[in-house]
């Protein structure tokens, strides 16, 4: 990755994070409840970008123009709200899934 593109990433995120500290604190509180999901189960892509963080985060900002508070927006269980957000992704957990039973079908073959 070249320094340029480090740099644009850094200003991007830099933005991001802006956008997200003008929320109010329950959408900020569920925002970053929603990243760590992500990340700890999140789709492989979201590590080449952060598309799917900013879509959230419009999707976010769209409540709060429209008046909603932050579970009108993403329900009760927001570890469904991601599920549904990721659901055609490939995950971390389906490659370690996928790695687990290459190792263990891979040995029982020979």
């Amino acid at each position: 990755m070249s320094i340029k593109k480090i740099i644009e990433g850094k200003k991007e995120w830099r933005a991001h994070i802006s956008r997200i500290k003008v929320l109010p604190k329950d959408y900020q509180i569920v925002y970053k409840e929603i990243q760590k999901y992500l990340f700890k189960v999140g789709p492989v892509e979201l590590n080449e970008g952060i598309g799917l963080l900013t879509e959230i985060l419009s999707f976010f900002e769209e409540g709060v123009a429209a008046g909603k508070g932050v579970l009108e927006v993403t329900g009760t269980d927001v570890a469904a709200f991601c599920d549904s957000l990721i659901e055609d992704s490939k995950t971390y957990a389906d490659l370690y899934q996928e790695s687990v039973n290459q190792k263990v079908n891979n040995p029982m073959k020979k």
